[in-house]
């Protein structure tokens, strides 16, 4: 019997899904905090901890990354394999993510949240769309690179 000191080979199935996941959290996180900041710098948080039934900006962002993660963990568990192939992909991809959850979080679910008219586009709201671009592109382009290393 002999042993061998090879890698076993990689499976044509793609990313495990603890390799989907660990790209997840740590894409939700990173495209978290950029937009994060950018939702601090507008005083945007307080809004965020509402839905908790705080005002603190803190919490605001607290729930902010935990939501982002749960965000990013959507796509890479789910399509990581199937749609995040390389970096333009993920970017592209990523974006339209980030899109589809504009429309989902800020339009929707937060005003029915905190009781305020769905679907209200302002200049808040397009801020928002950018935030939500750039939160799902960086979360794409990290996945990207976190799953490469399984291909």
């Amino acid at each position: 019997m002999t042993t061998s000191t090879h890698a076993p080979p990689q499976s044509r199935a793609g990313a495990t899904l603890g390799r989907r996941a660990l790209a997840g959290l740590v894409g939700g996180i990173a495209g978290g905090i950029a937009f994060g900041a950018l939702m601090a710098a507008m005083g945007m948080l307080p809004m965020v901890a509402a839905m908790v039934g705080y005002d603190s900006p803190v919490i605001g962002f607290l729930v902010h990354i935990l939501i982002s993660i749960m965000i990013g963990l959507g796509l890479t568990v789910i399509f990581g394999n199937l749609l995040l192939t390389n970096y333009a992909r993920g970017v592209a991809v990523g974006a339209a993510y980030g899109a589809i959850w504009w429309v989902l979080g800020p339009l929707m679910v937060m005003p029915m949240m905190l009781g305020m008219p769905l679907f209200t586009i302002d200049a808040g709201a397009l801020f928002s769309l950018m935030g939500h671009l750039m939160y799902g592109a960086i979360l794409g382009a990290v996945a990207v690179g976190i799953l490469k290393h399984h291909r």
